[in-house]
């Protein structure tokens, strides 16, 4: 799960053109974490860290059952947003 999210954030970044180190400045985070979270081989990183970035990109962190495919609805609302 780490490694989608690191994808999804490396992906928002490049999308709006900023940098690691941009990003890590703008935050007040090191540029070797959002390396090594893009990358799926941080260590540990708090919620709040990533709770910031997504924010920061415009991204949300949703929870589900684990193992149950998505339904359609969530597909067309993950489409749609």
């Amino acid at each position: 799960m780490l490694f989608e999210i690191g994808r999804q954030i490396r992906q928002a970044r490049k999308d709006r053109r900023l940098t690691q180190a941009a990003l890590a400045a703008a935050l007040g985070i090191s540029r070797a974490t959002i390396s090594q979270l893009e990358r799926g081989t941080v260590q540990d990183i708090g919620i709040r860290k990533v709770m910031r970035l997504l924010d920061y990109l415009g991204l949300a962190l949703r929870v589900g059952p684990k193992g149950r495919p998505p339904t359609l609805d969530e597909l067309r609302e993950e489409h749609d947003a």
